[in-house]
């Protein structure tokens, strides 16, 4: 019955223990589901509608804890967590899937012409820059100036250093060549993350006591924050870029894959989704996504505003975003 489900679940907070990482890993299966990409918006509206009643006491009949915990990785998974605004549809974490292994596929395809290289690179970075804008940390926005001169920038520096990397890799042995793409998509996520996010660093993101209550913006927050998604996101890459060029390399000669030479491109796109399917979750799971850092760390004038309005409070935590 709806009138014996607890108004005691904690929605707020994922339904694993996000101290470890099995919990972690258990969450962001939930949120980067690539099949969370097909609802519909009236689903994904009967979800922030769930949610949002729930929290406010009201139980929909016949809701149950399962579905509502489904309702909150619906939410989840298309609502920002700080502006609950819905998200671009390719921005969200459960397009990583799809969208992901159709260009790092072709990147790792078609990567032996210039061209070929800029052409993929650009559309990587250009899709990067929108999951890095879409999963930003904070509710403060960004100018529409602000967001062109971040994403000229960030695909411009990810460009030049692949196409570095190619010429770098034209004197060494032709498997070699296999794994610029790799670390090319390595190097420009150090460029990408931080140029989409460079409001963050500039004026800081919300940090929160225990209880949710938000203390102010630390810049030294921002910084954390975006170095653990950098890290994430190259651990995304590894197993999906690192992988498959090494099969690759050794189906090439076989007589079939030369009797069907087509065979190439679709072959290593499966191989890419299926390194991506397990990789994206595992690796958004290597850090908490409430991240925390003690408050000796803060800003100096931040500090000294916490121990004034917030004596007790030792460690303050953050949204670091995806």
């Amino acid at each position: 019955m709806s009138e014996d489900l607890s108004l005691n679940i904690n929605i707020k907070e994922p339904r694993w223990d996000q101290s470890t990482f099995m919990g972690r890993a258990k969450h962001f299966f939930m949120v980067t589901d690539p099949r969370n990409v097909l609802l519909s918006s009236d689903t994904l509206e009967d979800a922030r509608v769930t949610m949002e009643n729930y929290r406010s006491g009201v139980v929909k009949p016949g809701l149950t804890e399962d579905e509502l915990w489904r309702a909150k990785y619906i939410y989840d998974s298309a609502f920002h967590p700080d502006t609950g605004e819905k998200m671009f549809v390719i921005g969200r974490m459960s397009a990583q899937v799809p969208v992901n292994m159709s260009i790092t596929g072709s990147m790792l395809t078609f990567y032996r012409t210039t061209p070929a290289v800029v052409f993929w690179q650009w559309v990587n970075q250009s899709f990067n820059a929108v999951v890095n804008y879409t999963n930003r940390s904070g509710d403060a926005p960004m100018s529409v100036n602000q967001l062109g001169v971040a994403y000229i920038s960030a695909t411009t520096g990810a460009v030049v250093t692949a196409l570095g990397f190619k010429t770098l890799a034209s004197r060494l042995p032709p498997i070699a060549s296999r794994f610029v793409p790799f670390a090319a998509v390595a190097a420009a996520n150090c460029i990408n993350i931080p140029f989409m996010r460079q409001r963050e660093l500039k004026f800081g993101i919300p940090v929160m006591d225990e209880d949710g209550n938000r203390l102010g913006e630390s810049p030294n927050a921002a910084k954390q924050a975006i170095m653990q998604v950098v890290v994430s996101r190259i651990g995304m890459a590894v197993p999906a870029m690192a992988i498959p060029p090494v099969i690759m390399n050794s189906l090439e000669k076989k007589a079939f894959m030369k009797r069907f030479p087509l065979l190439n491109a679709p072959i290593q796109v499966g191989l890419v989704g299926l390194c991506l399917v397990f990789a994206t979750p595992l690796c958004c799971a290597l850090f908490p996504q409430k991240s925390s850092m003690s408050v000796s760390g803060l800003e100096a004038d931040l500090q000294e505003r916490i121990r004034e309005t917030s004596p007790k409070t030792t460690t303050v935590f953050f949204n670091k975003g995806l």
